[in-house]
């Protein structure tokens, strides 16, 4: 009975562990590197989203991450960011 717990608080502990990982919040600033892609820290941004709506330089606030699907800059960086927001406003 003892084990079965420890099992089933473990279980929960290492879920909760894995969506820090997955949705883990990260600040940082807006650059750009020499191929012409978005990043923040070791996160690339979204292309499209970046470009619409913010400017290099501006303090982000990334929500969510997923692994990056493009070749081309997966091993440069292999997570992804499609959902971030400036700093100092709230989501």
């Amino acid at each position: 009975m003892i084990a079965v717990f420890i099992l089933t608080t473990f279980g929960n502990i290492n879920k909760s562990i894995m969506s820090k990982e997955k949705k883990g919040v990260y600040t940082g600033i807006i650059e750009k590197d020499e191929n012409g892609n978005y990043f923040c820290g070791e996160y690339l941004l979204d292309y499209k989203y970046t470009e619409a709506s913010f400017k290099l330089g501006d303090e982000i606030n990334i929500k969510t991450v997923i692994a990056n699907p493009s070749d081309k800059s997966f091993n440069q960086y292999p997570k992804k960011s499609r959902n971030f927001f400036l700093a100092n406003q709230k989501e």
